[in-house]
């Protein structure tokens, strides 16, 4: 039987008249402890997060033995120095009385490394149990680990395990309810060196007899993080006692400067030293062995020397990464055309049966058009995130960002930048959405932040109809350099404004690219179906129910107001006598071609007078003056202030606002044939609009997550300012140059 049907219902669980026992999962990057907290919740997880940081806030109830369970599952952290926003939240949840007891998941070929979270985790007192994961691999290169020997030195249970197989899963957990019913435990204390175990000891007095923080951490653990020079336990010491705080940073700031002066090493970095010689002297003496002849890490090495080499590496990580858009459309288009021939029989279904009318409009044109808009990308969207999770799982993601980081960098960005660019159509066809999303690894702010404001400059699967409409009508000849050259054109925009901002005014001190390559790793088919739900799940919820709203009002205000009668009349009369000539003609007469066509015109005159008095239309009208310099009339506007909205709805637009009613991406020639014809368009006018849809203000769903992503509203006004701007400015010179060139 499975690790997950061993387990109760979350449901179960909340039927149980006792309050959950909140057990935490914790441990470094890549150590495999998201398949443990999979293993022991399935599907049943709760994903949010944590307030005031955008950091995955995953939980999953449980029943065990009988006893209903919590499962937190912390952000993958090194330490618990608060560098980064996984460590704060982290750190946060353990210190802060949130969890009973802890589960550490370790990974038992790098136990050296991974203890120092461990060591951490045992000075603030939390009762931990220490799980061996990857034990199958571990064996297979020959290591063996004294865990009894190892558990008594430092006093906590030490248990193998095997996530993928479900070996060990059930004994941690029972392991980890009884230290939970046992309560805190007193914290480990370390020897620092003479002067730091005074300092710590003297702190520790004072902070335990003026009671400072009493109810949130022990005595011992704020003396330490105070003599760390934690800012975030300095704000709350002086929130909770200024005149002690002050009082204990000048008996810290004595001994700083002493250290420093003595050893030329900052107290943190003694701090951690001493830990790292704990560690080191727990683990000799035979607690770790590896039989002779075998090396874990040798074909990882071997096959890092050609997947990292400076010249093959990128070569094969851009065919890597052309593969994985390639198999999204070969695989997806399928599941993708059913999708979207079910809403289009749905429309059918709803025309034939609903009267015509504004009811039957705003099912069919707004709700129906709208959300299968949305849905029919799901597809796409659940396989590139399972290509994705198993680059990230299997230990290629890490690599990338290290080929990455060198150019990146020098552009003020970080070499995990890659991935959220690639995922939002750094290789044409991607989408912004989840490229924001992708920004959660990054580490610094700012770099999250620069990140986040260019990503949206990628040519992402939206804009493509507009760019292959207008490449294959007015650049027939070089349409497939034109389709790159506005890739690269992408790329080039994202660096060069993101050096800008991290110039201006997100500026900061680039973070160091500290990354370990994880050993090369098949992953589990269970982790990458479930990594690819979430990811469209919340896909669906985010985008669907914006999209939906905001389809509804593109719908109204290219609907509302109506014509007038006496402005409408005279195309009615006309369509009134051709369509009762028509009706007099026998089937096959050579006069129905004729007057066929000329009613499908007079209908789109109709038509345009009809949008062009529309809240949309005066809207355009309005706009167009400002945009004539870019080479843009009104209609195109409309097809602008659209894509704000989704850039799908701007060739859908356009071809409304050009009388040809709406456009289907996939086969746009119809209105391709309407603007080479139209003497307002030239090869300038394609090449402005193509830049400024490139370039410009993000689609309300994007800009949506950017704003959770970035936590301020000033940062989503900025994206759709600048983004503008910028795009306003590259269009008006694009086109006022071609005019040059072209004539």
């Amino acid at each position: 039987m499975s690790a997950v049907r061993q387990f109760k219902s979350a449901q179960n669980a909340r039927e149980n008249s006792r309050a959950a026992v909140r057990i935490a999962l914790a441990g470094n990057p890549n150590c495999g402890k998201t398949t443990v907290f999979n293993g022991y919740t399935g599907a049943r997880q709760h994903v949010g997060n944590y307030p005031g940081v955008t950091v995955d806030r995953k939980e999953g109830g449980i029943v065990f033995g009988g006893e209903p369970v919590t499962l937190v599952d912390l952000p993958g952290s090194y330490s618990l120095t608060a560098y980064s926003q996984e460590e704060l939240v982290a750190r946060r949840e353990l210190a802060g009385n949130n969890v009973q007891a802890v589960i550490d998941v370790v990974d038992a070929s790098a136990l050296e490394r991974n203890l120092l979270l461990t060591v951490q985790m045992l000075e603030m007192g939390m009762p931990v149990v220490l799980a061996c994961n990857m034990m199958d691999e571990a064996r297979e290169a020959g290591i063996h680990i004294d865990m009894e020997r190892l558990g008594h030195l430092l006093g906590i249970p030490v248990l193998p395990m095997v996530a993928r197989t479900g070996e060990g899963l059930q004994k941690a957990m029972q392991t980890a309810l009884e230290l939970a019913r046992e309560g805190k435990r007193e914290p480990l204390r370390l020897s620092y060196g003479s002067d730091l175990d005074a300092l710590i000891a003297a702190l520790e007095k004072k902070i335990s007899g003026g009671g400072m923080l009493a109810r949130r951490y022990h005595p011992h653990w704020v003396a330490l993080k105070l003599v760390e020079g934690d800012e975030e336990i300095r704000s709350e010491a002086a929130a909770d006692n200024a005149s002690l705080a002050a009082e204990l940073e000048e008996l810290c700031r004595k001994t700083t400067a002493h250290v420093r002066g003595t050893l030329n090493a900052s107290m943190e970095s003694v701090i951690t030293d001493h830990r790292y010689g704990y560690i080191h002297s727990l683990l000799r003496d035979g607690i770790i062995r590896q039989d002779p002849g075998k090396d874990r890490l040798a074909l990882s090495d071997k096959l890092d020397k050609v997947l990292t080499n400076t010249f093959l590496g990128p070569l094969i990580m851009l065919g890597v990464l052309y593969l994985i858009y390639q198999i999204t459309f070969e695989v997806g288009a399928y599941p993708q055309g059913w999708v979207e021939d079910a809403f289009a029989w749905l429309g059918d279904f709803c025309t034939d049966v609903m009267p015509e009318g504004l009811a039957q409009s705003l099912v069919v044109d707004g709700i129906i058009a709208g959300v299968g808009g949305v849905v029919s990308f799901v597809p796409l969207i659940m396989i590139m995130f399972a290509l994705i999770s198993f680059l990230e799982d299997s230990g290629y993601m890490a690599r990338m960002a290290y080929m990455m980081d060198r150019i990146f960098r020098f552009f003020g960005l970080h070499g995990a930048s890659v991935m959220p660019y690639v995922v939002s159509g750094g290789i044409a066809g991607g989408c912004a959405i989840p490229g924001a999303m992708a920004t959660r690894t990054l580490r610094s702010p700012k770099e999250k932040l620069a990140t986040l404001l260019t990503l949206p400059y990628m040519t992402c699967g939206a804009k493509l109809p507009v760019f292959l409409l207008l490449a294959g009508a007015f650049f027939p000849e070089n349409a497939a350099t034109v389709m790159f050259l506005i890739m690269i054109a992408g790329w080039v925009a994202a660096l060069v404004v993101a050096r800008l901002l991290r110039s201006s005014i997100v500026k900061g001190e680039a973070t160091p690219f500290v990354m370990e390559l994880p050993p090369y790793r098949m992953p589990t088919l269970f982790s990458v179906l479930l990594h690819c739900w979430e990811r469209a799940w919340m896909y669906l919820k985010k985008a669907g129910t914006v999209l939906l709203a905001i389809s509804v009002i593109i719908w109204a205000a290219m609907t509302f107001p109506s014509l007038p009668e006496d402005a409408a009349a005279p195309y009615e009369q006309k369509i009134e006598q051709i369509e009762t000539r028509l009706s007099a003609l026998p089937e096959g007469a050579a006069e129905r071609e004729a007057l066929e066509e000329e009613l499908a015109g007079v209908r789109d005159q109709l038509g345009e007078e009809e949008l062009a008095y529309s809240a949309a239309g005066r809207l355009g009208r309005l706009v167009e003056p400002v945009t004539r310099p870019a080479g843009f009339d009104w209609r195109t506007d409309i097809a602008l202030l659209a894509g704000i909205a989704a850039k799908e709805a701007v060739v859908a637009t356009m071809g409304t606002a050009y009388a040809l009613g709406e456009q289907d991406p996939e086969d746009a020639a119809p209105l391709a044939e309407r603007l080479k014809g139209d003497a307002a368009w030239s090869k300038a006018t394609a090449l402005s609009l193509m830049l400024f849809v490139l370039l410009y203000s993000p689609c309300f769903v994007a800009l949506v997550v950017i704003r959770q992503e970035a936590g301020s509203w000033g940062w989503l006004v900025f994206s759709i300012v600048f983004n503008t701007a910028l795009a306003y400015a590259v269009a008006v010179t694009a086109y006022q140059v071609g005019r040059a060139v072209w004539g």
